[in-house]
């Protein structure tokens, strides 16, 4: 079946259920991660999805960057009291909407928790509007990565064929796993299929071994010099190239994302995601 029709076979089922939340997170940086969030959202979105990303990686807030957009502002004033939070959503391409929240992240923890809940319950309230929001988190195990995730419960570790990427996304996983969290595997970048397939064994094989964990693989995306030139231009690679192999596995992945949607989390984590995380940031 073709890919677009399965997507919206899926995106007319996920209407009928809850919003979901997921993080897309990495190792190590350098990996993609950014860009894959991007695009895929942009995808989900052709496809009629209400999608909302969340730019949640403190080190590398460039979300905005490779949309080619230029936000008013972003969550670090909202925090300060000076903007109001619909003030800072800006719409992408296609109605993709962003918060540019990376450079408020640290403070929002320091907030006392009436002003801490009063944030938190607008983005509730605006999350409650789309179909997915897909959280684009920092690189490795930091305070802020973990407690997105297990605010969540279901995330997407992105990592490459290189070594370093290889260790890094095991390590992730496996703190991931000690809170309880739905994973599942991308590989990115690799430069045939057969090396994606053999960098997802080695992931999946350690996850097995060591963790008594089995980690879906949600796609392979090829190497594709495509992806570097539409970051040249400051536009997604799946707008500006949409038939190009990156484009054609991301929206394979997409599929298989949508498709997880029938499975269960883990108790406690069908409703109230920004709670969750209101509480596991202001301990």
């Amino acid at each position: 079946m073709d890919q677009a029709v399965r997507l919206r076979e899926l995106a007319g089922r996920r209407r009928a259920g809850r919003g979901r939340v997921v993080v897309v997170a990495s190792g190590k940086g350098g990996v993609g991660k950014t860009n894959i969030v991007v695009n895929l959202g942009l995808i989900l979105v052709r496809q009629e999805q209400r999608v909302l990303i969340f730019d949640a990686d403190l080190g590398l807030a460039n979300v905005d960057i490779l949309l080619g957009l230029v936000p008013r502002a972003n969550l670090q004033e909202v925090i300060n009291g000076r903007r109001a939070l619909e003030e800072i959503v800006t719409q992408g391409p296609h109605g993709l909407l962003l918060v540019p929240g990376a450079s408020g992240l640290q403070e929002l923890a320091d907030l006392d928790p009436l002003a801490r809940n009063r944030l938190l319950d607008e983005l509730a309230a605006l999350a409650a509007g789309v179909d997915l929001t897909l959280v684009d988190c920092g690189a490795g195990i930091s305070r802020t990565v973990l407690s997105f995730a297990a605010a969540a419960g279901e995330g997407v570790v992105v990592a490459t064929p290189e070594p370093t990427s290889i260790t890094d996304a095991y390590g992730l996983i496996k703190a991931l796993q000690r809170l309880q969290i739905s994973v599942s595997l991308l590989v990115n970048r690799a430069t045939s299929p057969a090396e994606g397939r053999e960098t997802a064994a080695r992931i999946q094989g350690a996850c097995h071994r060591f963790l008594q964990l089995e980690v879906p693989l949600l796609g392979v995306i090829p190497e594709d010099h495509r992806v570097g030139q539409a970051v040249r231009c400051q536009q997604p690679f799946s707008e500006l190239y949409p038939r190009c192999p990156a484009a054609r596995a991301l929206a394979e992945a997409a599929v298989r994302l949508l498709g997880q949607e029938g499975g269960e989390l883990p108790p406690g984590r069908g409703q109230g995601f920004w709670q969750r995380l209101g509480r596991l940031l202001g301990r």
